[in-house]
């Protein structure tokens, strides 16, 4: 929770406040330890989950068109979008 909101010192400090007061939460002194691990570690901790969460590829080409049914079996599907959408994905720098 703390990395995902990138809490700054305020936002940990009521976090952990509200962790140590909730039942089967944690300690005053785990506590201490994480606000003191996050204070040291923040951006390493931030810019490593960035880059765990950005693709690799790049959008090369991409393709889309809307299709209408003009014949089913049942008359309330007739006349009902359909978007077929196609994507080429390339490395960076290729």
């Amino acid at each position: 929770s703390i990395a995902s909101a990138d809490m700054d010192l305020n936002q940990l400090e009521a976090f952990l406040t509200a962790q140590t007061k909730k039942q089967g939460g944690i300690t005053s002194d785990q506590a201490a330890v994480i606000a003191k691990f996050w204070k040291n570690h923040r951006t390493q901790i931030h810019e490593s989950l960035i880059n765990q969460s950005r693709w690799d590829n790049v959008l090369k080409n991409m393709n889309w068109r809307v299709d209408l049914k003009s014949q089913l079996r049942h008359i309330d599907q007739i006349n009902t979008p359909v978007a077929i959408v196609e994507m080429e994905l390339g490395k960076i720098g290729q």
